[in-house]
């Protein structure tokens, strides 16, 4: 069977699911070891000073860098799911960054949020459109496609 824009059953995997396999991969790894900083106690502490590099995670923030991870893992599978996975990273960080700019400080921030997270929810968020609207080439014609 050949391998179209939705099916990589050659064995090749495009650019877009590299991309997303390595950022669900990263932040499957960024939940686990959260855990290890921050226990298993009290899930939506806030401000709690535990800190993973220069980001700030609390029980919440951990289970959700999980998901992410795991849904890139699975989607990575396919080109199309790659381009779901980034739009769901898109759409989604974009989010965590408006909400980010609203709840640093307040003390109903569930997810325990700090500037640094902030500047990884957007950059995070501009990966997610390089993901779902970047250009692959066709190896059987090779044009063009962001299919």
């Amino acid at each position: 069977m050949a391998a179209t824009a939705g099916n990589t059953n050659s064995g090749a995997r495009t650019w877009p699911q590299l991309l997303a396999l390595a950022f669900g991969a990263i932040y499957l790894l960024v939940g686990i070891v959260g855990f290890f900083v921050t226990g298993f106690g009290d899930f939506f502490a806030h401000d709690t000073n535990r800190n993973l590099l220069f980001f700030e995670i609390n029980g919440m923030h951990n289970v959700v860098h999980i998901l992410i991870g795991v849904a890139g893992l699975l989607l990575a599978r396919t080109l199309a799911g790659a381009r779901t996975y980034g739009w769901l990273l898109a759409v989604g960080y974009a989010a965590a960054f408006v909400y980010g700019l609203i709840a640093i400080g307040k003390p109903w921030d569930f997810l325990s949020i700090n500037a640094a997270d902030n500047v990884l929810h957007i950059l995070t968020a501009i990966v997610g459109l390089v993901i779902a609207l970047g250009p692959v080439r066709n190896a059987v014609t090779g044009r063009t496609s962001r299919v």
